[in-house]
């Protein structure tokens, strides 16, 4: 019995590539609800967001600027923010780090950290106030400031989680 060995250059397989990091972007949106975790304000960080801007930081060129629309939607609709703030944010999000992808030839892990954290404490703050519109700013940024913290905090063990999704996703067979 001759085991089959892919030959140099073979591709990995075609659903592999595409569908992994669609589907660890939604799992990671959806993994809050699945805790059996209630509190009066944020404790968790945003998983959705985070794997989100890891994969942007880590493979710009896999994925087309719109992908924020899709993936936004599937994150607006287990989060229960209102429909349209994690489809805009995300969005401009995927457009602001193809814009500076073009713009810094040679990132390294502290630009992808500093890129990672002004995006997750812009995208925190603005999606807490379009989810409540008339609240204070200086009384929301103090809920939200913790959250925002250990996200900046927690992203570099989500960019090493989508390092190793990528190897797999990669992988030849």
């Amino acid at each position: 019995m001759t085991e089959h060995r892919p030959d140099i250059g073979e591709p990995a397989p075609y659903w592999r590539t595409h569908s992994i990091p669609v589907i660890t972007v939604i799992f990671a949106s959806a993994l809050p609800t699945m805790l059996p975790l209630i509190a009066s304000s944020p404790v968790l960080p945003p998983m959705g967001l985070l794997i989100f801007l890891s994969w942007q930081l880590l493979r710009t060129e896999m994925w087309p600027v719109w992908i924020g629309l899709p993936l936004g939607l599937a994150d607006d609709l287990f989060s229960g923010a209102p429909i349209g703030t994690a489809i805009f944010l995300w969005t401009i999000t995927s457009i602001l780090i193809h814009y500076l992808s073009q713009k810094i030839l040679w990132r390294t892990f502290w630009h992808d950290w500093l890129i990672a954290a002004i995006c997750i404490a812009l995208i925190q703050t603005l999606s807490a106030k379009f989810s409540h519109p008339h609240a204070e700013w200086g009384r929301m940024a103090m809920i939200v400031a913790p959250q925002i913290i250990a996200s900046i905090l927690l992203f570099p063990i989500f960019m090493r989680l989508v390092g190793s999704f990528d190897r797999f996703r990669l992988k030849r067979r």
